[in-house]
């Protein structure tokens, strides 16, 4: 039993092929997914998916690419949405570097204000940090994030900032770069980061594992991660699968 905890079954590149994707998905062991929602177009369709599949929930939040499109009205529309049943979480949320679309000091306000509904509504926040760690981590220590916790989405820095999240109440999710043949900092932090606090995703479409790489990723490839993550830690597949799963129903809350 595998639980994917960060996709994006409700973008276009889906469109053609969602069911067959699904079945595949259950094919491979994946039990349960997350699909995340994170502007005005995704996040509706987030919340349809959740709804119309029986082991799909949603997470509601704003990308900090997008930062610069949020006002207070979206604000109120994630308190909203949130109250649904099958929001799990808020995000995904944080700072993007990368792109420029976005100032820094409206990604970092728009981060802010997202975290304070968070703990306003005691729910667990998703990450995206791009090239901002040091700014993402003074905000969750200033925002108290430590009071909701959260998951550092397909965590991309080095190990030595594991500890730091962690004591942040914090959970590590790995995805397909821990696969990646040239990648040694995601097989370091795999190493590290104790199983109760790992979680697994594939960010589908983005990001397929090796030796998918380059194409488009989808959730049963989930298992290709797991499988990784066991090799590097030396344990059974079975025992990162029912780990990754324990650990993702207990924080998100499903029962």
């Amino acid at each position: 039993m595998l639980f994917d905890t960060h996709v994006h079954l409700n973008i276009d590149h889906f469109k053609e092929d969602l069911e067959e994707v699904k079945a595949r998905a259950k094919d491979a062991g994946v039990s349960y997914m997350i699909v995340v929602g994170f502007d005005h177009e995704t996040i509706p369709k987030a919340i349809e998916l959740a709804e119309n599949n029986q082991n799909i929930y949603a997470a509601v939040g704003w990308h900090p690419v997008d930062a610069i499109d949020m006002t207070d009205q979206e604000l109120n529309w994630l308190e909203e949405l949130s109250k649904h049943p099958k929001v799990v979480a808020l995000g995904e949320m944080g700072l993007d570097y990368h792109w420029d679309k976005s100032p820094k000091a409206v990604q970092k306000e728009v981060f802010r204000k997202q975290i304070r509904l968070a703990r306003k509504i005691d729910m667990p926040i998703i990450i995206h940090n791009r090239e901002a760690t040091e700014d993402i981590i003074e905000i969750l220590q200033e925002e108290k994030a430590v009071e909701v916790g959260g998951v550092m989405h397909c965590y991309s820095d080095s190990a030595e900032y594991v500890q730091t999240f962690l004591d942040m109440n914090f959970y590590i999710s790995l995805g397909g770069p821990v696969t990646f043949k040239n990648a040694r900092a995601p097989k370091e932090v795999a190493k590290v980061v104790p199983l109760d606090r790992l979680l697994i995703e594939t960010d589908c479409p983005f990001l397929a594992p090796h030796p998918n790489r380059g194409k488009r990723n989808e959730p049963a490839y989930v298992k290709l991660v797991a499988e990784k993550i066991a090799e590097l830690k030396n344990i059974p597949f079975e025992e990162v699968s029912a780990a990754t799963t324990k650990n993702a129903l207990q924080f998100f809350k499903i029962e």
